[in-house]
């Protein structure tokens, strides 16, 4: 197997440089560069021509949108590049977000330098790295996100249903399927596990 280039799109430069150092005497690699400029990010694609280009999903100090957007643009523009998600925001919502559109693997940078070039190298040659967390929860329905996210700001059933033109019985339907998804009992233990999980945003 001829060796790889990878590109790494990163708003955290400390962690670029240690990435770099640690793939840097692999000869699986060819040559590993970073992008802290995502203005012309698919000329550096095309130009640089990575295998594999791994993005975070938080990319504030860098870009206006996250990584599974940017992901999602270089997608569309058929770059010759499998995708990877790499980032500390291993969220459920994250994931199923990323198998929807179309990247090769998403990878906790908890993960072991080891482990990580292992994958790396699995998803070039042609697998997708998707594993399951340790709280894996059955994925929620747009409607019960939507749902989910009204009890946080604290509507009740009845408010819930005029809002979105439902009877009370469809939205406690809703509301209990939510409740059976995530294994809790009340809608304060389902908001509870729902910011957690990535599904709602808290208001604070």
């Amino acid at each position: 197997m001829n060796p790889i280039n990878i590109l790494l799109i990163d708003d955290h430069a400390l962690f670029a440089k240690s990435l770099e150092i640690v793939l840097a005497d692999s000869p699986e690699i060819d040559q590993f560069r970073s992008l802290q400029n995502i203005e012309n990010v698919i000329s550096v694609i095309t130009e640089f021509t990575p295998a594999i280009t791994l993005i975070d999903i938080n990319l504030s100090n860098i870009s206006s949108e996250d990584g599974l957007g940017l992901a999602k643009n270089i997608l569309a523009n058929k770059c010759s590049t499998k995708i990877v998600i790499l980032t500390g925001y291993d969220l459920p919502v994250y994931r199923y977000e990323a198998q929807k559109i179309g990247v090769s693997g998403f990878i906790n940078k908890n993960i072991m330098p080891e482990k990580l070039l292992q994958t790396l190298m699995e998803i070039n040659e042609g697998t997708y790295y998707f594993p399951l967390p340790t709280d894996y929860i059955e994925e929620l329905t747009d409607s019960e996100k939507q749902i989910l996210q009204l009890l946080c700001d604290g509507y009740k059933r009845k408010e819930i249903a005029s809002m979105l033109f439902a009877s009370e019985r469809t939205i406690s339907n809703h509301i209990q399927h939510i409740f059976n998804k995530l294994d809790v009992s009340s809608s304060l233990e389902a908001v509870t596990k729902g910011i957690k999980l990535g599904y709602i945003q808290p208001n604070y």
